[in-house]
């Protein structure tokens, strides 16, 4: 299994960005798909993610800014970043909860990130 990410590059404040993370592999059901970044110096932190079912939940910070989406279809999760601010400048993983046909459990897999800088 696999998750790729794109969409991630500089842009200035108040524009937009639309990060993309598609899941390959021998997959079975994907869980909950998510979002999260991690800022040089600090720890990883969650920015949304969303259930099988659609549910949603975000951080604070990002709340009314960003948009988490998923297509199950294509097993692609999306993140709509809308009036980007400098301190979301950050590495953005993608990470899904995968059920594989050989390991039934779910595992939790991680892309390998995209860079988003927000300059001022």
């Amino acid at each position: 299994v696999h998750l790729v990410e794109s969409g991630g590059g500089l842009v200035q404040a108040g524009e937009s960005l639309r990060l993309s993370c598609a899941a390959s592999g021998r997959i079975s059901v994907i869980n909950s798909m998510g979002w999260y970044h991690q800022a040089p110096g600090k720890q990883r932190e969650l920015v949304a993610d969303i259930t099988s079912g659609g549910r949603t939940n975000y951080a604070d910070s990002v709340q009314g800014r960003f948009t988490i989406s998923r297509d199950s279809a294509k097993n692609t999760v999306y993140l709509q970043m809308n009036s980007l601010k400098p301190e979301d400048t950050a590495v953005y993983y993608c990470a899904a909860e995968i059920r594989s046909p050989a390991i039934q459990l779910y595992t939790n897999y991680w892309g390998q990130g995209t860079q988003v800088t927000v300059s001022s």
